[in-house]
């Protein structure tokens, strides 16, 4: 598989072309940014993180039949993925309140949600990435109420896949975003689940093993990633 020249770049990862059509190369980078960019670092080490801790669930994801563009792990910062026509649409589902929800709404931070809380977000960094609507979705044509339902369904079994996956390995999951895109006329699952794009708090202490340690300067965030890493090969 031969890397080819850059098609998008991120603020955590950059896509490559391949020389197949069909086949990109993400490429995991360092840096870490909070609060639309205005918080930024380089953070040694935390791309390779990244990669295996994303490679590892889409891994798992995939062998429960839940459709993504992952194809295979290919180095420390690489991973081999489907090209996809992404939505620009940010998929959120809650399981316990905590970050934007708690501040926009007042809910108390751990109040538990029954079912699952899931909230739509348009995908667009000037306007800061707003909260939307299905209506909204569809005014825009973002996507068909097809999709959006697709879209919803697989976010609510990638939820409880994970949650009793992460209750296994001793870590809560919080919540996280999720995005989506057409490959052959089909919604997939795509970007990267991992500690920058959830929240994992440890299930025996409390603490948190995500991006909020960067966010709030909660510790070290490289620790915090090791941490989850650890918990899923040896719990």
């Amino acid at each position: 598989m031969e890397r080819k020249e850059k098609l998008y770049e991120g603020k955590a990862k950059i896509l490559y072309l391949t020389d197949e059509p069909d086949k990109v190369i993400a490429y995991y980078k360092d840096d870490a940014t909070a609060f639309d960019a205005i918080k930024k670092a380089t953070i040694k080490g935390k791309g390779e993180l990244n990669n295996t801790i994303a490679s590892y669930l889409f891994e798992y994801l995939n062998e429960k039949g839940i459709p993504t563009h992952f194809i295979k792990k290919l180095s420390d910062r690489e991973m081999l993925l489907y090209k996809v026509e992404i939505i620009p649409v940010e998929v959120v589902i809650r399981n316990l309140a905590a970050g934007s929800i708690v501040k926009r709404l007042g809910i108390p931070e751990k109040t538990e949600f029954n079912p699952p809380l899931v909230e739509f977000y348009l995908k667009n960094d000037e306007l800061h990435d707003p909260i939307i609507c299905e209506q909204h979705i569809y005014a825009m044509n973002l996507a068909t109420p097809d999709e959006v339902q697709q879209m919803r369904e697989i976010t609510l079994n990638v939820n409880e896949l994970l949650k009793d996956f992460m209750k296994e390995n001793g870590i809560i999951l919080v919540d996280f975003k999720l995005e989506f895109g057409r490959k052959d006329g089909k919604i997939i699952l795509a970007d990267e689940i991992s500690p920058d794009t959830c929240r994992f708090w440890d299930a025996k202490t409390g603490e948190k093993l995500d991006k909020d340690r960067f966010r709030f300067d909660l510790g070290d965030l490289i620790e915090g990633y090791k941490k989850v890493l650890e918990k899923f090969k040896k719990e």
